[in-house]
């Protein structure tokens, strides 16, 4: 079976935070008890919108030992394919929903001395759950969260009343900046740095860390891409002897799932390599829009993410 166990949940709570972020609450239908996780995970939610079936990973913020219920968040994009829009506007309490076993691609290195987390905009939220790990534990950690506005600083209060030692925020409104070299030239031998945001941050402090003499296996990053629309395009699938037509709101993997045909995954944004496809044949170009395969990978037309990235052109087959 693709992708990881799946839970039939009810859900519990629906809580808008601010204008772009609304956090849910899934309890199981069946009444029993979740399973538990560690922070940094996440959980494919699966969404049905008319005729339509949509599946996104978001990250779980509530305490990974309480298997009573799970929460997330979810930032409303406006220009995306409607997911988002639909968990805004859709989905109220007491709708019955599908979602995922947890899955971990952004662990802890408790090996570490200590976590230096950070944040940018709704990529607070898998902190959320590696904080109250950390509180478990009663590890060294600290926190630097940049938001847009404090109107938009999604669980600010609660993260500086219950951390103020290690909680720290920044509004971009107010000019107000990481200092980042000294941040990272401050910390302790051992320290592990993970940052969640959007790619400018991502690459900005994976470059920074590495540039300042950060080992590799100590930074630590998660992006998840979600699937742009694009020009509807025609695939051949070698294995299962099918063509199919993929849509201009849809994702390659969606349009093969949506044929019958299984097709691994366990993050659909692009980061864990599960998806992977040998590309048998192809006349056109490649819209690589994941962060798993290299530069090489992405450039000899060789293999293809179908999660995220797209294809433009007359031929394209596939090893499905």
């Amino acid at each position: 079976m693709s992708g990881a166990e799946k839970i039939a949940v009810t859900v519990t709570d629906v809580v808008p935070l601010n204008d772009l972020v609304t956090r849910f609450e899934f309890k199981r239908t069946d009444g029993g008890l979740l399973p538990t996780f560690s922070g940094g995970a996440h959980t494919v939610v699966e969404m049905r919108d008319g005729d339509k079936r949509r599946m996104n990973p978001y990250s779980l913020m509530s305490d990974p030992m309480d298997q009573s219920a799970y929460t997330i968040s979810v930032r409303r994009d406006d220009e995306g394919r409607g997911g988002s829009l639909f968990m805004h506007t859709g989905v109220k309490v007491g709708d019955q929903m599908t979602i995922s076993n947890p899955v971990n691609l952004f662990g802890l290195d408790l090996r570490a001395k200590k976590q230096l987390f950070i944040a940018g905009g709704i990529g607070i939220t898998p902190f959320l759950g590696q904080i109250k790990q950390m509180e478990r534990l009663g590890g060294r950690w600290e926190l630097h969260y940049t938001c847009r506005s404090e109107a938009l600083g999604s669980y600010v209060d609660e993260l500086t009343t219950q951390h103020p030692n290690e909680a720290h925020v920044y509004y971009d409104d107010q000019d107000q900046r990481i200092d980042l070299i000294a941040l990272l030239d401050g910390q302790p031998i051992g320290t592990h740095v993970y940052v969640c945001g959007p790619k400018g941050m991502i690459d900005w402090v994976r470059k920074t860390a590495t540039a300042e003499g950060w080992p590799r296996e100590s930074i630590h990053y998660e992006e998840f891409l979600a699937p742009k629309p694009g020009k509807p395009f025609e695939v051949k699938l070698a294995i299962s002897n099918k063509v199919i037509q993929v849509g201009e709101q849809e994702s390659l993997l969606e349009a093969i799932e949506r044929a019958g045909v299984d097709a691994p995954y366990l993050c659909r944004g692009g980061a864990c390599g599960q998806c992977e496809t040998r590309v048998i044949d192809y006349t056109g170009n490649f819209i690589h829009r994941d962060h798993w395969l290299n530069d090489d990978e992405h450039s000899n037309g060789e293999k293809i993410m179908p999660c995220v990235s797209r294809f433009e052109g007359k031929t394209l087959v596939l090893d499905r």
